[in-house]
Order: structure tokens, then sequence, then C-alpha cells
């Protein structure tokens, strides 16, 4: 399966949040329409793609799509805003299911990523390569709230390895993780999925307990 082919997916929803046995909810069109663009854009480079390109992927038409997005521009701040914010209050809320123990929040982070990366692929190809294509303040938000969830990180591993890692160091090692967690959009499928997310977590955990 291709990176254009790929759903785009919100990092999963925080264990006992469930929709109490609720089918899915059905997309949206325009919901559907961002999907097929992060797809091209994360395949085909964001200025490779017209929004003559999407409409036709999309099947609709140039004033049908304009309905829905401004442009480009828009689909890139609609695909990567509501993703880094998911990430943010994922990671809080696994942390805090951990009820203080730093091991156990560890292992849940890491589980909420990987996850979160096998996922979504073309919104991690957009996050690499397409970000500064935003304007400054869409492209502020987006790294404040990277850093907050890299800080989240911090404080774990901090908590974990007290008086053992400084908070320069702890953030040395969750960029690390980052970037193995994050290899899934150059990751082929001769791997079965259930066995990446495996030897992602080893290979992530491993890194940050030392």
């Amino acid at each position: 399966m291709t990176l254009e082919q790929q759903t785009v997916r919100p990092p999963a929803q925080s264990r006992g949040a469930g929709n109490g046995g609720q089918q899915p909810r059905r997309r949206s069109r325009r919901e559907e329409i961002l999907e097929i663009a992060v797809g091209l854009f994360a395949t085909r480079g964001y200025h490779g793609v017209s929004m003559d390109d999407i409409g036709a992927a999309a099947g609709v038409t140039g004033p049908a799509l304009y309905h829905h997005f401004a442009g480009k521009e828009a689909m890139l701040v609609a695909a990567l805003i509501p993703v880094s914010e998911q990430l943010l209050a994922g990671g809080k809320a696994r942390i805090a299911e951990a009820a203080d123990d730093p091991k156990t929040a560890l292992a849940a982070l890491v589980e909420f990523h990987v996850e979160f990366a096998l996922a979504n692929p073309a919104v991690i190809a957009l996050h690499l390569h397409e970000l500064d294509r935003l304007p400054e303040e869409p492209r502020r938000q987006i790294r404040r709230l990277q850093r907050l969830y890299v800080e989240e990180w911090v404080n774990t591993l901090t908590a974990l390895r007290d008086g053992y890692l400084t908070d320069g160091e702890a953030r040395v090692l969750a960029h690390a993780a980052f970037g193995l967690m994050n290899s899934t959009p150059f990751l082929g499928g001769e791997v079965d999925r259930a066995r990446r997310a495996e030897l992602l977590r080893a290979a992530t955990l491993s890194a940050l307990q030392g």
C-alpha cells in the first residue's frame, strides 16, 4: 500500500474513552477530501499537487472543492494542527493513566505513538517535508504543540531515570525516539503490521531506557 492510499487517522483515543459499542462515526465529505489531499501531498510533494489534481482524485469539481477548503494551504493546516493537538492530548492521557509510575507511562507513550505512526505515515511525511510551506502563525502553533508533546516525554524520562538524565539529555533521547517511531513512511510491507509495531516498540524502549 502506498502513502497515497493511506487513511489519515487521529491518534487512538485514551483507553476507557470508547464509544459505548456504537459504530464509528461516518466520515464527512470534507474529511474524505482531506485524506485524499494528504496522500497526494505525501507522495508527490506539496508543489507537485494542484487543486485540480485533488478534485480529480476526489471526484469533485472545482467549486465543490473550494466549498470545503480555500486552497492547498488550508488543507495542510487542517491536516497538521488537529493531529498535533490530538498527540499532545493523547500523550497527557497516557501519562495520567499511569498514576505516577514513569516506567508504565513511558511504555504507554511508546505504544501510543507507534500506533499513531503506523496508522498515519502520510501525515508524518507531511510533518517532515511540508511543514515549512505553512504561513507563520499556523506553523508556530504546530511547533508549540510539538514542543509541549516532547516535554511530556522529557518529564517522563527524567522521572524514570532520576539523577541520571538532565532535561536536555532527555530531550535528545526523546527526539531520537521520534526518529525511530516516525520512520513508518519509509518502511515497506515485507513485515506485517503487528511485527512492525513490536519491533518499533522494542527499539524505542531500548533506546530510551538505556
